[in-house]
């Protein structure tokens, strides 16, 4: 799950700018929502959740960002188009294990993607 402070706003983004699709979205009306979402194809899914609501109804939990790594056929193009989107990228570079890079979301949330050779 990823915690986030806006919903809308965090559905947007990676539905719009990393072409994710809703699998699924969840109100009860009473504060608990909840918004499954995926890149085409795949069969792991993110869980958008409401921070502040879940931080009410479960202190204990840590909301911290997930160290999330996600995997690309051609990193340098999905680094140029994310750009292109204004999404915040940091350096592509080449490691011996193939090209990565960062990006964060709205809420300055890191995630890491690479290529592998």
């Amino acid at each position: 799950m990823l915690y986030v402070n806006n919903q809308d706003q965090s559905k947007a983004f990676w539905t719009e700018k990393l072409g994710f699709k809703v699998k699924a979205e969840e109100d009860n009306g009473e504060g608990m929502r909840w918004i499954e979402i995926a890149p085409p194809g795949a069969d792991t899914t993110i869980v958008l959740q409401n921070k502040a609501f879940v931080a009410k109804m479960h202190p204990e939990l840590n909301l911290s960002t997930p160290s999330l790594m996600f995997y690309t056929d051609n990193a340098e193009q999905l680094y140029n188009d994310l750009k292109g989107k204004n999404v915040k990228v940091g350096d592509l570079v080449e490691i011996p294990g193939g090209k990565v890079f960062n990006f964060a979301d709205e809420e300055e949330n890191y995630f890491a993607v690479m290529e592998r050779k």
